[in-house]
């Protein structure tokens, strides 16, 4: 045995230390520990259903509300609009406004995402980029796209240039700044990380920035969807008429110049269809394959 010094004398011994046995606890009371799930557990867990759920039951509000409003020019019943909108998908005519509208909304989400990409990416390789992104967002983030249509008709005529044009606006700055914060909340230890392994400019950001920021920069996408598809519907029911074709929010308006309400209803139906698409299917994959597989969200 190891002997040191206690203060108390040379060569004491440290003392033995006692020793203890607990006996085992009967956990046969406390019941089961795992069990199988029902078919009610399974289904009520399930987030599919619940949302589901919600639907139905907004759609049940919907229905009982029009019905006892009793007005079809004002409120249209779900049935109605549903009619409207499953007869104008089988004619074809929603299906050519919805292809004109994402074909525009895809143009410009690019391109904005590209931008945002440049500017970030430059906004973290220099001092003089950070400020200037800064200054830019300061700017022109709170500027709605649509007081920017008026600019647009100027600088680009009537078509799909203009809607581009308010479309990379609105997707810009929100991508950018959600980026940007995302970007400067990674860790100093993986930032020294990248350093010690020589990598600068675009590479570092690549490979050390924008794997730790990507929750941030998933928020920043969905954001900035949003804010180009209600953008989109907003111009197009203005001046959405491109190479002689209307896009879904001109679909709207026609609609609404005809006092069809059920016809609105059924645009508007599309436009929450598709928001709802995008975000539960697309951005959930995503979300599903990314920040929840790395264990950076729950």
């Amino acid at each position: 045995m190891s002997m040191v010094s206690l203060g108390r004398g040379e060569g004491a011994a440290l003392p033995r230390r006692p020793e203890f046995e607990i006996q085992p606890i009967d956990a046969s009371g406390i019941g089961e520990v795992a069990r199988p799930l029902s078919t009610l557990e399974r289904t009520v867990n399930n987030d599919a259903v619940r949302k589901v759920a919600i639907l139905v039951v907004l759609a049940v509000v919907w229905e009982l509300y029009a019905r006892w409003l009793s007005n079809p020019l004002l409120f249209p019943s779900f049935g109605e609009t549903v009619a409207t909108f499953v007869g104008d998908l089988t004619s074809g005519t929603l299906l050519d406004r919805v292809a004109t509208s994402m074909r525009s909304l895809l143009l410009g989400y690019g391109a904005g995402l590209a931008l945002a990409a440049v500017m970030t990416t430059i906004a973290v390789s220099t001092r003089f980029g950070t400020d200037l992104l800064n200054t830019l967002t300061a700017m022109f983030n709170p500027l709605p796209a649509i007081a920017l249509l008026p600019l647009a008709l100027i600088w680009f005529g009537l078509g799909m240039g203009s809607l581009i044009f308010v479309i990379v606006h609105s997707v810009l700055w929100a991508v950018s700044l959600n980026t940007l914060t995302g970007f400067r909340s990674v860790p100093e230890v993986l930032r020294m990380s990248g350093r010690n392994y020589g990598l600068k400019g675009v590479r570092y950001v690549i490979y050390i920035l924008i794997p730790a920021a990507f929750p941030a920069i998933l928020a920043g996408l969905k954001i900035g969807w949003a804010f180009a598809w209600r953008t989109l519907i907003a111009a197009e029911l203005v001046f959405g008429v491109s190479s002689r074709s209307g896009g879904l929010g001109w679909y709207i308006f026609e609609a609404r110049s005809e006092l069809d309400t059920a016809r609105v209803f059924s645009g508007l139906l599309a436009v929450i269809l598709i928001g709802l698409l995008v975000e539960s299917v697309i951005f959930r994959a995503i979300e599903k394959r990314t920040v929840q597989r790395w264990g950076m969200q729950n």
